[in-house]
């Protein structure tokens, strides 16, 4: 199976009606541009017409936009009852687009038609062919889904192969038979979809036809596969597997799954190896934190906490992994933990560098000192930035890039503006030079971070690179009520990596600081040594 595969990408509209996602036109056009960047062939931008926010996205992307290897894709219906399809407000807006493509759905379950658009089945092929025949006049790139098609054919088969029919007839490029509800078994798409090819191909049909799944039954990937192990030439998806209810096809898993396990060239190797970059941008844009157990892109896809398995990983990668993390941008993690063996602080002494704690006494001494650690709260499986500086300072290995002279907050509601408002000033020593300073921020701990970057900046400006992504807070012994110990866990990334520290304490100002301040220290210590 070596044929090309197409993809068209509807992060910014099917994905989009994900509840929690809320992206405005300058988001969408940043997604737009990562995903022209990695080589999808379709970006499917949204719906012409139907709200300001996809008006304003077409406008600015009019006519391409600067993506350089993506077609910008318009999505809508076909042409509503009762009206014409040059006086349908919705083609007349994706015409008005200035799209070189577009994705028109059209139903394809006669339910539907009898419930849903209230006409007869003839007036709804009347209405997929006029609407396609309408674009395509119009110089339009037309790809068809075929709405339910899925269902439809379960409950009609020869009424849902006449819509496909008439979208073959109108000159669409690719035929996609949806699974809208989601409800469809993957076994049941492989088997309809062999027996669409064939009706089609018997009909003399020789349109390419695409597959759209929906995760319902959490098996939106696997539709999505066997539909190209049937001859579907065109998938559809989304990055993360956003999209309503439970979401659409994760294409962050369709696409290694393609390429790597079945051979099929879907992009160059080396955007490959930048998927998991793709991904967590993605969710960065729309202020999500990544899902970190995701196949192959998650930061535990790869991540190895029990010690047989590390100490077999360490003479044979293959042991564990089912391919080499590098393919598709993410990275191998020994976790370190109460249950760490020798082989898991061998590994991760190798990964962080610390060549001086390589001996057998010095793994047993790292051992002790995690498990008490642990003991007292701390947990460092999502924390290689204070592991790091821990084994160091343990090892008198360390000096602190800058000293504490100490720190104020003020936490007070303004009497002016209303609402809360939070100022932090700190003094630190540098090579024995002090530096006071105070800012605001939204919160507290917002607030200490501003204040220690604006002490810092002038002797370290590679701070800059530096933000933070997460914040996590976990009470400990929730026994103690509002004295109970908390967890502060950190994850901050620069230009190339992503670390994460820890700070535990009863005061959860204190655990931040801790927090910020390793965050800080690590950076440096990747940069200076």
């Amino acid at each position: 199976m070596k044929k090309k595969i197409t993809f068209l990408d509807t992060t910014l509209r099917d994905g989009t009606q994900a509840s929690g996602i809320m992206l405005n036109a300058d988001d969408k056009i940043k997604v737009a541009r990562a995903l022209d960047r990695f080589g999808f062939d379709y970006i499917e931008g949204g719906w012409p017409g139907s709200n300001e926010t996809d008006e304003l996205f077409f406008r600015k992307l009019r006519n391409g936009g600067g993506l350089k290897y993506a077609v910008l894709t318009a999505f809508g219906s076909t042409r509503r009852k009762g009206h014409s399809a040059r006086n349908d407000p919705n083609l007349r807006a994706i015409a008005a687009a200035k799209v070189k493509a577009a994705c028109i759905f059209g139903k394809s379950w006669d339910l539907h038609v009898t419930h849903a658009l209230r006409v007869t089945l003839e007036d709804n092929l009347k209405m997929i062919s006029e609407s396609l025949r309408y674009l395509k006049g119009r110089g339009i790139k037309v790809i068809y889904d075929a709405e339910h098609f899925f269902d439809g054919f379960k409950a009609n088969r020869k009424y849902a192969l006449s819509t496909l029919r008439a979208a073959a007839d109108a000159g669409v490029v690719y035929l996609t038979l949806c699974d809208t509800n989601g409800g469809t078994l993957p076994d049941e798409i492989r088997s309809i979809v062999r027996a669409v090819k064939s009706s089609l191909q018997k009909s003399g049909v020789k349109t390419e036809l695409g597959i759209h799944t929906h995760n319902d039954t959490g098996c939106a990937v696997a539709g999505s596969i066997y539909g190209v192990m049937e001859g579907c030439a065109h998938v559809q998806g989304t990055i993360n597997g956003w999209g309503e209810r439970c979401g659409n096809a994760n294409l962050s898993s369709v696409i290694p799954n393609l390429q790597l396990k079945m051979g099929l060239k879907c992009f160059a190797d080396e955007k490959l190896e930048t998927l998991t970059e793709l991904t967590r941008y993605v969710d960065e844009v729309a202020n999500r934190v990544p899902g970190e157990h995701q196949p192959y892109v998650g930061s535990s896809a790869f991540a190895h906490k029990g010690g047989i398995h590390v100490s077999a990983m360490s003479r044979h990668s293959s042991t564990y992994e089912h391919i080499d993390p590098r393919k598709v941008g993410n990275e191998r993690r020994i976790l370190i933990s109460e249950l760490a063996g020798k082989s898991n602080i061998t590994a991760k002494v190798r990964e962080l560098r610390l060549d001086f704690a390589k001996s057998r006494e010095s793994t047993t001494k790292i051992i002790k000192l995690v498990k008490k650690l642990e003991h007292e709260g701390y947990q460092f499986e999502d924390a290689k930035g204070s592991f790091a500086l821990t084994v160091r300072r343990a090892f008198k290995k360390y000096r602190s890039f800058f000293d504490l002279g100490g720190f104020r907050v003020i936490v007070e509601r303004d009497p002016v503006k209303g609402g809360m408002r939070s100022e932090a000033t700190i003094k630190v020593f540098v090579d024995g030079r002090e530096e006071h300073t105070a800012s605001e921020g939204d919160g507290p701990v917002n607030a200490l971070d501003n204040a220690l970057r604006k002490a810092l900046d002038r002797f370290y400006p590679e701070l800059k690179e530096v933000s933070l992504s997460d914040f996590k807070v976990r009470v400990i012994n929730a026994r103690g009520g509002t004295a109970s110990r908390v967890r502060v866990i950190i994850t901050s990334r620069d230009k190339k990596d992503t670390w994460g520290t820890i700070g535990v304490s009863e005061n959860i100002i204190e655990a931040s600081w801790q927090a910020l301040v390793d965050a800080i220290e690590y950076k440096l210590l990747k940069t200076r040594g």
